[in-house]
């Protein structure tokens, strides 16, 4: 049996007895000789590669993403009997820690500062005498009441961080309930949660439903000072909205790790906007433990045991 693996990675899972690990091109159509493959792991894979792999392998019983988001996997047109695992966990402490990074940088003012460092200013209104919790602004994570949209494996990675420096978090899910400890809202419970919030977390993924969610409605609920941070899809967020929003100060500042469309234009009117850190695409991109995913739901595939992560077809 055999499994093809993406060279965009290094990576060398402990395979079942009678199975053969094959790097192939993850942009490039499979070879002919690699037709016979049983299992196929995707990471930074073209249309072209994904589409050759959904034509192309016949015996093909298992195609392992890397990435938690699955869309462009679905898309290639799989037959229905092969199983699409997803990546979901892997980037958890990674985009967890990216999300942290940023919010924490919008905090305690890190891109001003790096703006007054480049003029040779010592910035009085940045440093010295403050107040803890100053009236329109959050200046510190102590008390501040946060709400993780999307709670799954990252926003349960990410909530004891954010409780480590203090703040109170919620989640926000389909269900409400209590998940790792933290109270999560329903979906339908958000709008009334909105002007309580100091911190907007999003981590949602891209579907129909989640299309723009996070838009004006949602922005003019917040409290003035209330930050976003987007780690989840740059699609559900109205980006013409949120740049309004921050030019208008009814926004305290934004942090974007994803945008709609990615690379963002050199030209749009989103780098622009006062208050926004954006970076490109950075949280995730490494994922931790592929190799043991890939070797657990091999093994599952050969036992017949239950796949970790199935994506719903």
């Amino acid at each position: 049996m055999k499994i093809l693996l993406p060279d965009t990675m290094p990576l060398d899972p402990t395979l079942p007895e009678g199975w053969e690990a094959v790097v192939v091109d993850a942009r490039a159509e499979i070879p002919a000789a690699h037709h016979d493959a049983a299992a196929l792991v995707v990471w930074g894979s073209s249309r072209r590669h994904l589409a050759s792999a959904a034509v192309d392998l016949p015996q093909l019983r298992l195609v392992q993403s890397l990435a938690a988001g699955v869309e462009g996997i679905l898309a290639a047109g799989f037959a229905d009997d092969v199983v699409v695992a997803t990546g979901a966990g892997l980037h958890s402490r990674t985009v967890s820690e990216h999300a942290l990074a940023v919010l924490l940088a919008l905090v305690r003012r890190l891109p001003e500062a790096r703006e007054a460092q480049e003029r040779h200013e010592w910035s009085d209104e940045l440093g010295g005498l403050q107040p803890l919790h100053p009236e329109g602004r959050l200046t510190t994570l102590l008390g501040a009441r946060v709400l993780i949209w999307g709670f799954g494996s990252i926003g349960q990675t990410l909530a004891p961080m954010l409780q480590g420096l203090g703040a109170q978090v919620r989640g926000a899910a389909r269900s409400a309930g209590t998940r790792a400890g933290v109270e999560v809202i329903a979906e339908a419970d958000v709008p009334a949660a909105l002007p309580g919030t100091d911190v907007l977390v999003n981590i949602l993924p891209a579907t129909e439903r989640t299309a723009g969610i996070v838009g004006r409605e949602v922005l003019a609920a917040l409290p003035d000072h209330a930050i976003l941070v987007n780690v989840g899809r740059g699609a559900t967020v109205d980006q013409v909205a949120l740049r309004e929003a921050l030019e208008a100060g009814t926004l305290g500042a934004a942090g974007l790790d994803v945008t709609e469309p990615e690379p963002l234009p050199s030209g749009d009117p989103l780098w622009d906007a006062p208050r926004l850190l954006i970076t490109p695409h950075g949280a995730g991109g490494r994922p931790v433990g592929a190799d043991e995913r890939i070797a657990a739901n091999l093994r599952a595939l050969v036992e017949g045991g239950e796949v970790l992560h199935p994506a719903a077809r």
